[in-house]
């Protein structure tokens, strides 16, 4: 939280028993001395309350001072506060904290003014900075969603200047800013000296006092008394102190400074991609992100009846799909700071590092199980699939007489998306993405595809080629392929894919690959594809090869790409998409999730074929493909890391729950009994997206994993449709900067729309209240619109 006049600092200490409460003590005696109003939070307190910290503060103020100490939780235990809680049987999560906090903040922005100066407040924690909070959660972590700047007590005592660099190192790694140092001066260990000198390189002010009195014998305790109020006294007058405080002044009114120039600084210096300059009406229309935490980010936005500068706002996009357990997760940062620290880069070719052997074999027997045999890296989706495509189409031109260069096209779905670079672009039909593009040049067929979603309510296919719509009873029966297969369905589907075939080999086209989004494609429209005519599509192009490849081609078939970027490593719920489609491509991409959205990092996995048809006599043969930071230690180790969490949710309770709520079938199921991951879900609920796909204003709407799309109908009948719509935009403008018509609980959203189609990412371990509460906040924008219909 960020407000114009008052400035918070929390006060961290690098060990208990530094002086957390004597240093907020003179800080809050300095600033009222400048007249300033001051507020001390102690939001946790142990042990009694004579001798609690905001007891001290009291204590210790002078008569009509303008300091105002105050504790939130107070519990008779002197322990640390997740044992006081358990023996005071107390559940006091870190939601619950959190909120009273920011409730307590806003009062003290309300009562503090710009007709009454900067005011303070000081926040004390308990004990270190690793110390539980109530919940057992670190204070570290269970503070970081608020990120207050520091104010770090560093150790004066023997060993203290370790505990002292492990604080800095913990809060530094979790993205707090750390404004100054405070310390006693101890003229034998002289820990100051060394610390002053070190946190000056980081241009970080430390600042050393002298130490109080020592306590007298605990019956001189007005003895006590009165050497403390002398020695505040003494030290919140003296220049050092001042000069703490003006420092903690400009610290924050170049911070605020600093967020009201980022757009301006923004608008006449970045190239955004996929924006249309001409459209930024002016620096407001920039989003400024202070910084994330699980699934949104803190903007510089302010919300209705709140004088924070700074507002949570719902990462809707997942940032591009990248998100898939969350900003700011502490495992990924320590993971990739003990990789950087252990590697830095290191060079690849004919070289071998432990996490990318690691993330190699990992990939091998998940997601490329009894199909793959090789990893190839690079460095995101796009490159991935450059890399997937040179795969495919050497091993197709291999089959084709030598000296024989044919034109080879890719066989793909209408309304793909496989990246921006020029080969993944070619591999996708003309569209706004590329049709512009000096070098493009379509080179390919795509078929158009049946989709899944639920209209008035109802599951509905959707027939490109025929008025006969059918219906699904539920999502259950519409991924159960085994049944599905006993279907008519089966023979239609093949006949339609085989006809197109022939029609394109016909006219002498030939064929170097078949590319696949599979189950969904996302950039074109987050169109659900039906995975029985994608399984029966991988089938015909594996059973035609007497029309897709040449004669001399005699047990080949055309490889098949699976393009996973998107939709793979658990972001639609299943663990692999195989395990869905029965089918197993010979090559497929992954990226985005990989990494849990920490870093950059591609991987291509291929059958043993593909691999061998690169292995010859000469160099040239080989696949020369490759850039500076392959398999950089750092994004495997994360990558390594962020894999085993995704596996883990895809296992926890919450998937578990949704699978049953999805699936009829495993309802009866006892609780003991575990269901199957394949079993397909969503983590938003069953009855919203039914709900959603009856408004009015709504053509379709569907729901995989974390994935939520539907399309927006538009006002104007005569408005351009698909991507160059502005329908899904309008209809959710009350969700962004809390417009006009956005419900009294609205949580700010920021939103990426595909022309008139509209979706919401959440991450695979997103809290259950804050899905509900998205759900509740898009019905109400959503029915509004509706009003128009």
């Amino acid at each position: 939280m960020l407000f114009p006049h008052l400035r918070i600092h929390q006060i961290y200490g690098a060990n208990t028993d530094v002086g957390k409460t004597i240093f907020s003590t003179i800080l809050c005696l300095t600033n009222a001395a400048a007249g300033n109003r001051v507020f001390y939070l102690k939001p946790v307190s142990t042990g009694s309350l004579v001798d609690s910290d905001h007891s001290h503060i009291s204590r210790y103020r002078p008569h009509g001072s303008p300091i105002d100490p105050e504790c939130i939780i107070r519990m008779n235990e002197p322990v640390s506060p997740h044992l006081a809680a358990q023996k005071a049987r107390q559940v006091i999560s870190d939601e619950n904290l959190l909120g009273r906090m920011r409730d307590y903040f806003q009062k003290c922005a309300k009562r503090n003014n710009k007709l009454t100066g900067l005011g303070a407040v000081y926040v004390e924690t308990a004990g270190g900075t690793l110390s539980p909070a109530p919940s057992g959660t670190t204070q570290a972590d269970a503070y970081r969603p608020l990120r207050l700047p520091v104010v770090l007590v560093a150790d004066s005592k023997l060993g203290g200047i370790s505990t002292t660099l492990s604080a800095y190192e913990t809060l530094h790694t979790r993205g707090y800013n750390i404004d100054v140092v405070l310390m006693f001066k101890d003229d034998y260990y002289q820990n100051h000296t060394y610390l002053e000198r070190w946190f000056k390189e980081k241009n970080i002010p430390l600042t050393a006092f002298d130490p109080p009195p020592l306590r007298p014998p605990r019956n001189l305790d007005e003895k006590d008394e009165m050497n403390m109020k002398h020695y505040y006294a003494q030290t919140a007058s003296t220049s050092d102190a001042r000069r703490v405080v003006a420092t903690l002044d400009m610290r924050h009114t170049d911070r605020v400074q600093t967020l009201e120039t980022l757009p301006d600084r923004a608008a006449s210096t970045f190239w955004y991609p996929f924006s249309q300059h001409k459209n930024i009406r002016s620096a407001q229309d920039l989003t400024v992100i202070d910084s994330a935490h699980k699934d949104v980010f803190t903007t510089a936005k302010s919300q209705p009846n709140n004088p924070s500068l700074l507002s949570p706002t719902f990462d809707g996009s997942a940032s591009w799909w990248t998100q898939g357990i969350g900003h700011g997760n502490q495992q990924l940062a320590a993971v990739a700071a003990n990789a950087a620290g252990r590697y830095g880069h290191v060079i690849f070719p004919l070289a071998v590092h432990e996490p990318a052997i690691e993330l190699a074999e990992r990939m091998l027997r998940t997601q490329g199980k009894a199909w793959a045999s090789r990893v190839f890296f690079s460095d995101n989706g796009s490159t991935g699939m450059e890399v997937a495509l040179k795969m495919a189409l050497r091993k197709t031109a291999m089959l084709y007489p030598s000296g024989e260069k044919p034109d080879l096209e890719v066989l793909g779905l209408a309304g793909s998306y496989h990246g921006d670079t020029i080969g993944a672009m070619d591999a996708c039909e003309g569209g706004v993405y590329n049709s512009a593009v000096e070098w493009y040049k379509g080179r390919g067929a795509w078929l158009e595809t049946p989709t899944i979603g639920f209209e008035d309510g109802h599951l509905q296919l959707r027939l490109p080629w025929s008025d006969r719509q059918p219906r699904f009873s539920d999502v259950e029966n519409a991924y159960n392929l085994s049944k599905r297969r006993e279907g008519t369905l089966v023979e239609r589907y093949r006949k339609h894919i085989t006809s197109r075939i022939q029609e394109l080999v016909s006219t002498g086209r030939r064929f170097g690959a078949l590319v696949l989004e599979p189950l969904v494609l996302g950039a074109g429209g987050m169109k659900f594809v039906d995975p029985l005519f994608q399984a029966i599509l991988v089938e015909v192009v594996r059973s035609s090869s007497h029309l897709l490849l040449p004669p001399t081609a005699k047990d080949a078939t055309l490889p098949v790409i699976f393009d996973e970027v998107f939709s793979g490593l658990g972001r639609l719920g299943f663990a692999t998409s195989t395990s869905v489609l029965g089918v197993k491509p010979d090559i497929a991409v992954y990226a985005k999730l990989l990494t849990g959205g920490l870093v950059p990092l591609a991987v291509t996995l291929a059958s043993q074929s593909i691999f061998d048809v690169f292995i010859g006599d000469d160099k040239a043969s080989a696949l020369l493909h490759g850039h500076s930071y392959t398999a950089y230690p750092v994004g495997c180790a994360v990558a390594n890391a962020s894999l085993s969490m995704l596996e883990d949710l895809l296992r926890s309770d919450t998937f578990e729950e949704a699978r049953r709520e999805w699936s009829p079938s495993l309802r009866s199921m006892p609780d003991s009994e575990r269901v199957d991951v394949a079993a397909p879900s969503s983590l938003w609920s069953r009855s919203f997206v039914k709900s959603l796909s009856t408004l009015p204003s709504i053509n379709w709407a569907m729901s995989l994993g974390t994935v939520l799309a539907f399309e927006v109908k538009d006002t104007d009948r005569g408005a351009l449709s698909g991507y160059g719509s502005s329908a899904a935009e309008r209809a959710l403008a009350p969700l962004k900067d809390f417009g006009y018509g956005a419900p009294p609980d609205a949580l700010n959203m920021h939103l990426r729309t595909l022309g008139n189609v509209g979706y919401l990412i959440t991450s695979l371990n997103s809290e259950k209240s804050m899905i509900r509460r998205l759900e509740g906040n898009l019905l109400h924008c959503l029915e509004a619109y509706s009003s128009h219909f």
